[in-house]
């Protein structure tokens, strides 16, 4: 194993992709279904659903990590 055992992924930038794709992803999934695409609508809204769950589980874990750290800890912007 050479990954380090306190790993930390950007949890900043995962907050900022799975916004993107939700902004994207939902509103596309909406019009694909009006305009009677039902397959691509669907597929859109998975991954608009994916990218929801994201969001959760991102703003979680970056409540815990601050929970867990000393007071006054200083991060950069990609945490």
């Amino acid at each position: 194993m050479s990954e380090p055992r306190d790993a930390r992924s950007a949890l900043n930038l995962r907050l900022v992709l799975a916004s993107f794709g939700l902004i994207f992803t939902l509103p596309l999934a909406v019009w694909t279904a009006v305009a009677g695409y039902p397959v691509p609508a669907i597929l859109l809204g998975a991954l608009a659903l994916v990218a929801f769950v994201d969001l959760i589980v991102i703003q979680a874990r970056r409540r815990r990590r601050h929970r867990e750290e000393p007071p006054g800890t200083q991060h950069s912007l990609f945490e």
